[in-house]
């Protein structure tokens, strides 16, 4: 991506916050074809809703947007108050536990209720593992997270 379109990117991220009224410091990163947005604001809460569903929307809201202006598609990561560092930091710790009563009990074990990116997260913790292995089965809201041991 050019400067022009990083300009582009920052002014509909700041934009898109204004209009609803979230105040606060924005900055925008672009790798490839993928924005990182970082949000500081004091209305964290209230940004990524409960369990991120509300930050996931917003996810969803400003690629399309930026997608439209850029003429091409972009994905789109917002972070708000460390809350991905430190749900990814859980999910390892949780992926970390999973594994170790997969192979003293001997059988898999399923994580429900993750979003796609959660489970990636999992996913690539686990990949280089020698003693366990991951998947995701399922579909929907039904999908679950395996781990079980090779």
């Amino acid at each position: 991506m050019g400067k022009d379109d990083k300009v582009i990117t920052t002014q509909a991220v700041e934009e898109f916050f204004s209009q609803l009224e979230v105040e606060g410091n924005t900055s925008v990163e672009i790798d490839e074809d993928i924005v990182s947005v970082l949000l500081d604001t004091k209305e964290s809460g209230i940004v990524i809703g409960y369990h991120g569903e509300i930050l996931e929307s917003i996810e969803i809201i400003l690629s399309l947007i930026i997608s439209r202006k850029l003429g091409r598609f972009v994905r789109v990561s917002v972070e708000v108050g460390d809350y991905k560092k430190n749900r990814s930091a859980y999910l390892e710790s949780l992926a970390l536990q999973m594994k170790e009563q997969a192979l003293q009990d001997k059988r898999e074990y399923t994580i429900p209720h993750l979003k796609s990116w959660e489970r990636r997260i999992i996913h690539l913790f686990l990949q280089n593992d020698e003693e366990v292995v991951s998947q995701s089965s399922g579909e929907g809201r039904e999908r679950v997270l395996v781990i079980r041991p090779r």
